[in-house]
């Protein structure tokens, strides 16, 4: 391929495309392309941080170099360290950014010592090089990076609190019940949980961490503080360019910006007014950009595709250790709205629980939490969005996969 492609940041996406394409990957992390998911396992100790490398692109990624600027005029990235890269297609992969808090005691570029994120290999490694048995830990957030956060630092032997603003954790993806059974497993875990808990500051002794106070007048002793509060797409770059931002960085089903050189994909890209954030979005996006960047006009007309990226539907899934380790899956709508059918099956000796959601003839949601034996059909039946065979009863959608009532 003759067309220079250029592909800022190394996270899932761009990796992914990397994997795809021959092109100039520029990566802002000192670390071979990784994968993010699997960073609680690294925090807990289960895997070594070279285990979780993605596989390698096909061509060597510039590591630790950071672009500032895009000139699209000139079809040139500039990079920190002052050298420029030409592109015939830009293709922005930059990520998301860790949403900070607005704390006491968290003003300033500067975090305390001993408060730190939860988005990157660094911070992972940061984060085990502190943290010895009987460390104080909180975690303030108790969505799905939360939650991860909390039993990976138990694993280590941390008294740790999991801080949680909403009525339960992982509301996004969960039900009332299946949190409700998510919290009894975290909590198994020796992870002390405060739902409804809003922190309002942070203590602090010479620049270091002492203590998280909470908004009814709590203070918990904490020597390390995780904050996982949630992500926001990195778009300054594309904004600075003059490129339409919303929420994301703009994109078509062409997954193109609003200049028709420069693509975006991940976390930093908003398609149809969604902006993803997970791991499976990311790949979907780069392979249909592959697709598409395969057809250019340097390629046979006969060999134009059609590609095209029209979203995506996608399963959370998540294992918690322990002594019974547990694991969820959870899509789509989880709390049904009036009309809908619902089916549950729940088993308290396993710490079983299967619900799917349908409206008319569609599946529209669903969570499994300890037996995911149904999972593969569900999620198939799901992401397919195909009409629902008249002669199948709701309760064959739990369990014709083996699971058991």
């Amino acid at each position: 391929m003759s067309t220079r492609i250029v592909v800022v940041g190394g996270g899932t996406a761009g990796a992914r495309l990397a994997q795809r394409l021959p092109v100039t990957l520029l990566g802002e992390e000192p670390h071979a392309p990784y994968n993010r998911v699997l960073l609680a396992d690294v925090l807990a100790g289960r895997y070594a941080p070279e285990v979780i490398a993605l596989p390698e692109p096909r061509e060597p990624v510039r590591l630790g170099v950071r672009a500032v600027r895009i000139d699209r005029a000139a079809r040139t990235v500039e990079c920190a360290d002052g050298s420029l890269v030409g592109y015939d297609r830009l293709v922005l992969a930059t990520g998301s950014n860790p949403v900070l808090p607005p704390l006491r005691g968290l003003r300033g570029a500067e975090l305390p010592e001993g408060v730190h994120p939860f988005r990157t290999l660094d911070d992972c490694l940061t984060l085990r090089a502190l943290v010895r048995p009987g460390v104080r830990a909180v975690v303030i957030g108790g969505g799905l990076l939360g939650v991860s956060a909390a039993r990976a630092l138990a694993a280590l032997g941390a008294e740790v609190v999991l801080t949680q603003q909403g009525e339960r954790l992982m509301e996004r993806q969960l039900d009332a019940h299946a949190s409700s059974l998510l919290r009894d497993h975290v909590e198994a875990l020796g992870v002390e949980v405060h739902t409804e808990c809003r922190v309002s500051g942070l203590r602090q002794r010479d620049g270091a961490v002492t203590a998280v106070e909470l908004a009814d007048g709590f203070v918990l002793d904490a020597q390390v503080v995780v904050l996982a509060c949630g992500v926001r797409p990195r778009t300054a770059l594309a904004r600075e360019a003059g490129l339409a931002v919303a929420t994301g960085i703009v994109v078509d089903d062409e997954l193109r910006t609003s200049d028709p050189y420069i693509h975006a994909i991940g976390d930093c890209a908003e398609h149809a007014g969604r902006v993803y954030g997970l791991a499976g979005p990311a790949l979907e996006q780069a392979d249909v950009l592959a697709d598409l960047l395969l057809a250019e006009p340097t390629a046979p007309a006969e060999h134009v595709p059609t590609a095209r990226y029209t979203g995506t539907r996608s399963l959370t899934r998540l294992t918690l250790g322990g002594a019974q380790p547990l694991d969820l899956a959870a899509f789509g709508e989880a709390t049904p709205r009036p009309g809908d059918d619902v089916v549950q099956l729940t088993d308290a000796t396993r710490t079983a629980y299967r619900k799917v959601v349908v409206r008319g003839d569609r599946l529209v949601g669903g969570v499994l939490l300890g037996d995911l034996a149904a999972v593969g059909a569900l999620a198939r039946a799901w992401e397919g969005d195909e009409a629902l065979p008249d002669e199948a009863p709701l309760l064959h959608l739990l369990t014709h996969d083996g699971g058991s009532s």
